[in-house]
């Protein structure tokens, strides 16, 4: 008997065949100007991110489940895990900006000052590690609520 192949709903494939169109169209789009500094700038980068960012993301990661392992705090990786992750992922959006890397055609297209962008990105990190620090810690004495025996 053969055997049948997964497709999925009807929405789901006309969903797909949008993204793929959508895509399809960006690329067209994007590679139409200069296309070898496109495909030179993606190659690029899949070898600079393949081969540098992640093995320091997975010693980052080593050490910070080996400190909290030897601290007995296993459960607390993931409060720094997604933090860290999200700020790292837009520092590397946002690099430029961020170390004031721009020239001024920035300030002349936008009419901004890049002065602000390391100020803010450190904010914002502060703000996850704050909100991740709240979570867990409400999240504790939720389970410490549960552990005690009631008193009456």
């Amino acid at each position: 008997m053969p055997r049948r192949v997964p497709l999925g709903s009807p929405l789901q494939i006309l969903l797909l065949a949008c993204s793929f169109a959508l895509a399809a169209y960006a690329g067209v789009r994007l590679l139409a100007g200069d296309w070898f500094g496109v495909a030179l700038w993606i190659v690029a980068a899949a070898l600079l991110h393949d081969l540098v960012l992640v093995p320091l993301y997975a010693v980052a990661d080593r050490a910070v489940v080996h400190g909290l392992d030897a601290a007995g705090r296993r459960e607390w990786v993931m409060y720094v895990r997604v933090p860290a992750a999200l700020s790292g992922l837009l520092l590397l959006v946002w690099f430029p900006l961020v170390f004031n890397l721009v020239d001024g055609r920035y300030r002349l297209a936008t009419g901004l000052s890049p002065d602000v962008y390391l100020g803010r990105w450190l904010l914002i990190t502060a703000v996850l590690f704050g909100a991740s620090a709240l979570l867990l810690a409400a999240r504790a004495r939720g389970a410490r609520k549960r552990r005690s025996p009631a008193v009456h």
